[in-house]
């Protein structure tokens, strides 16, 4: 059903109908005038990036973190190799200590044992023969 015969029994004089064809007209023509130039313009196209451009630029982004996080765990792994250099260090530092401690200690024992065995020995006669010794020292004396 057309325009026109949808308001057929409106109340618009035929001047103003005749306006209103017109005018109606005059904006189709435009419309396919717009549309006629709008389709015959010319058009950029942003092609698309083929498939393997795309996995090119996949396996380059793998690879870069492969490599960043490569870089990194190296980094922790020498310092991880260094705290347990150190580690090992200081409890040889420390063995080395308390064994040096136990044979100082050993020595102190060992020179006490000296000590004793030392007085034991130093006297001029042994506690047993100490009877004979009283009657040699009487002896002795003219």
């Amino acid at each position: 059903m057309k325009f026109k015969d949808r308001f057929a029994g409106n109340m618009l004089n035929p001047e103003q109908d005749s306006e209103l064809n017109d005018a109606l007209t005059d904006f189709r023509l435009s419309v396919h005038a717009w549309s006629d130039a709008a389709f015959s313009r010319s058009r950029t196209v942003v092609a698309a990036l083929p498939p393997r451009r795309i996995w090119r630029l996949a396996v380059g982004c793998a690879l870069g973190c492969v490599l960043v996080t490569g870089g990194a765990s190296v980094g922790l792994w020498q310092h991880h190799q260094r705290e347990i250099e150190l580690r090992i260090t200081q409890a040889r530092i420390a063995e080395h200590q308390r064994l040096a401690a136990q044979q100082q200690a050993q020595q102190l024992e060992d020179e006490d044992l000296l000590a004793k065995v030392d007085s034991d020995v130093s006297r001029e006669v042994p506690i047993a023969m100490e009877p004979l010794a009283q009657l040699m020292v009487d002896d002795e004396t003219p």
